[in-house]
């Protein structure tokens, strides 16, 4: 971890991110990707098959939004440009059934999750800050056992600087005095960090690509942590 942040004494409020930094996200996504691929293996490379969905998906932003609908859709897309409007009535109903699937994936919790969200809940506020779909994101939630943890849960439509200066005021003390904890550097990090506030990266094994984004290593608010088991000792050391 970055050790030179200068101390956290005015530090209120700690923000967390939820799809892979509280539990498992992108797992499903690859291997509802695979399956995707598997579909249309008569049809497309796996890696141009791969290079058609991300542009779909990163056409489709501004439309869809982030989540699991948004995917299924640009899968759906991106089958009927590979085929040329040829793709089988039976392959998108196998596409839209991996999407239910992934809608009801039970919800597997991270190492120290629990632990880190409840022990710094003691002494700050902490917030849930995700993007994505509403429903699906509630029903995480509440699957994780996690919401009563929460002293408020932001569901928004993506993350920014404004964003990130809007919660912390309406919930904290200003962006000066919050951290914002993710697996995005993208998302999670660095528009927090903008805003004025620390931004903790807890890199995930998987990221999606459109998540990519290279850490601000000099910036003295901003460090990494193997782990969320790492969360209260830092912020106990930097606040003494």
């Amino acid at each position: 971890m970055a050790v030179d942040g200068g101390k956290m004494a005015n530090l209120t409020c700690i923000g967390f991110d939820a799809d892979d930094t509280l539990w498992q996200n992108e797992t499903f996504y690859r291997l509802t990707q695979d399956r995707f691929q598997a579909l249309l293996a008569d049809d497309a490379d796996p890696d141009h098959l791969a290079e058609r969905l991300l542009a779909a998906e990163r056409r489709n932003l501004g439309h869809y939004g982030f989540g699991i609908k948004g995917f299924v859709l640009s899968m759906i897309e991106t089958a009927i440009e590979v085929t040329e409007g040829r793709v089988a009535a039976s392959v998108i109903a196998e596409i839209m059934a991996a999407g239910r699937e992934m809608l009801a994936h039970p919800i597997h919790l991270l190492p120290h999750a629990r632990e880190a969200v409840a022990a710094l809940a003691v002494d700050y506020r902490v917030l849930l800050i995700t993007k994505g779909d509403l429903l699906d994101q509630e029903r995480k939630l509440a699957q994780s056992g996690l919401g009563d943890l929460f002293h408020a849960v932001e569901i928004v439509s993506d993350k920014t600087p404004a964003i990130y200066t809007s919660i912390f005021a309406r919930h904290g003390s200003g962006a000066g005095q919050a951290m914002m904890v993710g697996n995005s550097m993208k998302s999670d990090v660095l528009p927090a960090i903008a805003a004025g506030g620390w931004g903790v990266h807890v890199p995930h094994g998987l990221i999606w690509a459109l998540e990519h984004a290279d850490p601000p290593a000099e910036n003295s608010r901003f460090f990494t942590l193997p782990d969320l088991g790492g969360l209260p000792p830092l912020v106990a050391e930097l606040r003494d």
